[in-house]
């Protein structure tokens, strides 16, 4: 789909064109200033994140302490 055909396809109801029309077809912009973001830093952008931060380290210690008490308990029985 070019420009024009895009801006008609963003005729509102009552036939006039949305805000945007007169920059929908322009180019996009690339800055001078700033470099094109890698996209493995993009995509680590928009990763999901831990939201329960040490929640890993607590059940990591929560399962060592039951080992633990599993052990002594089997030692106790022989």
């Amino acid at each position: 789909m070019n420009g024009r055909e895009l801006e008609k396809s963003i005729v509102n109801a009552s036939g006039r064109a949305d805000d945007y029309s007169d920059i929908i077809g322009l180019p996009h912009h690339t800055s001078s200033k700033h470099p094109r973001m890698a996209p493995e830093m993009r995509a680590a952008q928009f990763a999901p994140f831990a939201a329960l931060t040490g929640f890993e380290e607590t059940i990591e210690e929560t399962a060592y302490r039951q080992k633990v008490e599993v052990y002594r308990r089997d030692r106790m029985k022989d």
